[in-house]
């Protein structure tokens, strides 16, 4: 409890802490009063002397309202001794004022438990039980004699053993109750926090789909019909030098992409999701589009696939997509004349290398502007097979993309 609260805190109705220690003293309260009422009625006489009377009256109140700031002693030890000096100095001189033995009792019982509240189990409480008793004892021989210190000791035993053990277990309760409402305070912080963590994977989740939406739409609807203009194109020029042959074996294959890009946008708009291009022979789908790459554009394309036995799924599922869109980057921006497409597998990686000798461009410019999407879905691919993708590109130094991929979902 802050030092600058403590008054505000005890006179709280709503706190707590005061709630929890309330009852104890008005239960002190209560037996106080009723030790001065009972000492005013042995000593009748104490209110024919005024003096006295408002001594130890005055004397008394300020012994009962320390009781009651006690709370502030519990939180700053530092001032506990002062406090318990200054209550037994009080306790010995009310004592001594009344001819009262029983009077010295109670008092000392009242701090012998508030010792214990205050310093709880440590030798400083057998310390201050001792110098307490000790003060009783006195204070009674000093009224009553050899025969009350006598009596007062056989008595003094039982009477305190059970107002330490009273105090411990009142004690105990509260440090349970404490427990319980900090345990309850970290509960209700967890769940906030499990809330906003909840929130935060929502979102990030959301992020992510719509991410995916945009690669799969991009690698299938917009690759499809760029891939379906080209072949197009090809036709068209085909039949301007009357070459009715080759413009039929180009349209047909237009028509077999059409198929293949339809089928694919329906896949992703019903599930999400596609299966691996080509179905699961992977060189396959690699070397399919190579091939509508070559036939749509007439670029000499140097293949060379070196696949490994075993690939992660992930790596399956995006590596014919990397190529694609990187074949399809080499068909609308390049203007080159030959390209390549290179698969080299070592003990741990896989690596591709796909690459042409046309107009290249500036790779930094590239990165810091928008709408280059097919770059960004083949690193966002890249990326989740566990690899990475690296574009290296100069103006009329052609252009090269390099991307690794662990051949385990171990390394990835």
């Amino acid at each position: 409890m802050p030092k600058q609260n403590w008054l505000r805190t005890l006179l709280s109705l709503d706190d707590p802490e005061v709630r929890t220690v309330r009852p104890f003293f008005w239960l002190l309260t209560v037996v106080l009063l009723g030790l001065f009422g009972m000492t005013l009625a042995q000593n009748p006489q104490m209110l024919r002397r005024p003096g006295l009377f408002a001594v130890f009256s005055l004397l008394f109140a300020l012994h009962l309202l320390l009781h009651w700031l006690s709370p502030w002693v519990i939180y700053i030890q530092k001032q506990a001794f002062t406090y318990l000096a200054l209550q037994g100095v009080l306790a010995f001189t009310l004592s001594l004022i009344p001819p009262v033995p029983s009077l010295g009792q109670g008092l000392f019982l009242a701090l012998v438990g508030e010792t214990v509240g205050i310093f709880r189990r440590s030798r400083v409480t057998v310390v201050g039980l001792v110098i307490f008793l000790a003060l009783s004892s006195i204070s009674i021989w000093v009224k009553g004699g050899w025969d009350a210190a006598r009596g007062w000791l056989i008595l003094a035993g039982p009477m305190t053993l059970f107002v330490v053990v009273y105090v411990l277990l009142y004690v105990r309760q509260s440090e349970l109750r404490e427990e319980a409402q900090a345990l309850a305070a970290e509960l209700a912080k967890a769940n906030q926090q499990l809330k906003e963590y909840a929130e935060q994977i929502e979102t990030l989740t959301l992020a992510a789909e719509r991410q995916r939406m945009a690669r799969e739409l991009h690698d299938t609807l917009a690759q499809g019909l760029v891939g379906l203009t080209l072949q197009l194109e090809a036709a068209d020029s085909h039949l301007g030098h009357q070459n009715l042959e080759r413009a039929q074996a180009i349209i047909r294959q237009a028509m077999e992409r059409a198929r293949t890009t339809l089928a694919e946008a329906r896949q992703v708009i019903d599930a999400l999701r596609s299966d691996l291009p080509g179905g699961p022979n992977l060189e396959a789908a690699l070397r399919d589009e190579i091939n509508r790459f070559c036939v749509a554009t007439g670029i000499h394309c140097e293949v060379s696939l070196d696949l490994p036995p075993s690939l992660p799924q992930a790596a399956r599922e995006h590596l014919p997509r990397i190529v694609g869109e990187g074949l399809a980057n080499i068909a609308r921006h390049a203007r080159a004349k030959n390209a390549w497409v290179r698969l080299e597998t070592t003990e741990t990686r896989l690596s591709l290398e796909i690459g042409d000798d046309g107009e290249g461009f500036d790779t930094l410019a590239v990165e810091g502007s928008s709408g280059h999407y097919g770059l960004v879905g083949m690193r966002e691919r890249a990326r989740l097979a566990g690899g990475s993708l690296e574009v290296f590109s100069q103006p009329g130094q052609g252009t090269r993309l390099a991307a690794q991929f662990p051949l385990s979902a171990e390394d990835a």
